[in-house]
């Protein structure tokens, strides 16, 4: 993986080109950035931005703009944001199946460290390496990458609704949008261009932004499911809203004080 890094190093200063509308944003990028557009390309692409988008730069490639990374504290439109309580198992924020949210640890396996190697965590067991690759292979979907599926670039296996994958988690349109934010910021740093980094943005906000959005189709063999992650009375409504088949959530309980960091609430 090491090797393929250096390569991206040397490419990326002429990734950035007119695409061709025909092509997807990950076929093109893919083709740009690695030389070669293939199965096991695809998900190193995916990698790396996702990696980067969580932890911020850490790869020589990207580094045409800072990213702060979506578990380090920032500001967004003049709010601070801090998102890592919901990753750290500070909060009771998981949906495990219950009625309630339950704190668990995403970060369980290495951290931050295996990442800036382009892997999801030490080890293939841990809910860290659950999440980063679902994460892969979810945005790949999002980005059209074409050879997802195939070998050396696994199907998303993972859960069909957003909304029930964060309904304990009763997020605010700053907090959906600063983790927006900072996938576009990574693929800023890799040379997407600004139209393309626009479209992608325009569709997470429709995706994940507005509350009571309809059932929704993303990953085609999953069908239509309900995916707005964004549950706070503050979130914009969407269009032909369904409101009823969305549960009114509460902030979620503090599950470990030092690890919530202000984030969520005491009261039950």
């Amino acid at each position: 993986m090491q090797f393929k890094t250096l390569a991206l190093a040397a490419a990326v200063g002429s990734a950035v080109a007119q695409r061709p509308m025909n092509m997807s944003i990950c076929d093109y990028y893919t083709g740009a950035l690695l030389k070669t557009n293939n199965a096991t390309n695809q998900m190193t692409l995916l990698t790396l931005l996702v990696n980067t988008a969580v932890i911020g730069n850490y790869s020589s490639a990207g580094t045409k703009n800072a990213v702060t990374g979506i578990l380090n504290p920032g500001v967004y439109n003049g709010t601070e944001i801090n998102l890592l309580p919901y990753f750290d198992g500070g909060l009771n924020s998981t949906n495990e199946g219950g009625m309630t949210g339950v704190s668990v640890n995403f970060l369980d396996d290495g951290g931050a460290v295996p990442l800036t190697m382009n892997m999801p965590a030490n080890g293939t067991s841990s809910n860290q390496y659950m999440l980063l690759t679902h994460l892969y292979e979810y945005f790949g979907v999002l980005l059209s990458c074409t050879m997802i599926g195939q070998p050396g670039y696994p199907a998303y296996a993972g859960d069909d609704s957003q909304y029930e994958v964060h309904k304990f988690m009763d997020l605010n349109p700053l907090q959906v949008g600063y983790f927006i934010a900072q996938v576009a910021s990574s693929a800023a740093s890799f040379g997407v261009a600004t139209t393309d980094i626009q479209a992608v943005g325009t569709a997470l906000n429709k995706l994940f932004n507005y509350r009571c959005a309809p059932p929704t189709t993303v990953v085609p063999a999953q069908g239509p499911h309900l995916q707005a992650i964004c549950l706070d009375p503050s979130c914009p409504v969407a269009m032909n809203a369904t409101c009823a088949s969305y549960i009114n959530q509460t902030v979620p309980l503090v599950h470990n004080a030092s690890l919530a960091m202000g984030e969520g609430t005491n009261m039950t």
